[in-house]
């Protein structure tokens, strides 16, 4: 019997030295498991906010850049059309030059082209066109062109017509993006 008692005895020494250095493992793997975890978590967490916000400062910003381009486009657009339909005959060179700063192209090629003979005309019935842009709205645009309707009225004087004459313009601009201004490549009458 006393074989017995000495080996359950073994036994529960040997049971009371490991268990509680097994247990202290378990407890210490738990442990680095939490602390490792907690910090990944955090990452990803972090991440899952980082990317969705990043992408809509992206967005945001693209956006704000369109706005902007718009607003240059239709202010290029509004000047162009404001030049083109106000004309004196007193300055008529400066007005003219006016129409020519804000062009490119064709247009001013053609525009130029016909400059003396509009000059000449111009003084010869005394005209005088104050121009007013009412509206103008983009058709199409990319950062390269747009197409801009624009109407527009003016006030014409003329020998013809002293007390003045008023008329309306539908009118539609091409422009282009050239040496960081949009310049009017084109001006078409429309219905």
């Amino acid at each position: 019997m006393a074989a017995r008692g000495t080996h359950g005895m073994t036994g529960r020494i040997l049971a009371g030295v490991t268990s509680p250095p097994r247990r202290a493992l378990v407890a210490a793997v738990v442990a680095a498991r939490r602390g490792r975890a907690l910090p990944v978590g955090l990452a990803l967490a972090l991440a899952l906010v980082a990317v969705p916000a990043g992408w809509l400062g992206v967005q945001q910003h693209r956006q704000h850049q369109q706005e902007r381009r718009d607003q240059d486009i239709l202010a290029a657009a509004r000047q162009s059309a404001l030049n083109f339909t106000s004309l004196d005959y007193r300055h008529y060179d400066r007005d003219s030059q006016n129409v020519l700063s804000g062009a490119t192209g064709d247009f001013k090629r053609q525009f130029a082209a016909q400059t003396r003979q509009l000059t000449k005309l111009v003084a010869q019935n005394r005209s005088v066109s104050q121009g007013q842009v009412l509206e103008a709205g983009i058709a199409d645009a990319d950062d390269e062109s747009a197409r801009v309707l624009v109407v527009a009225d003016s006030t014409v004087t003329n020998v013809a017509a002293p007390k003045g004459r008023s008329r309306n313009y539908r009118l539609q601009l091409d422009l282009v993006h050239e040496g960081g201004r949009w310049l009017t490549s084109d001006v078409e009458f429309v219905g």
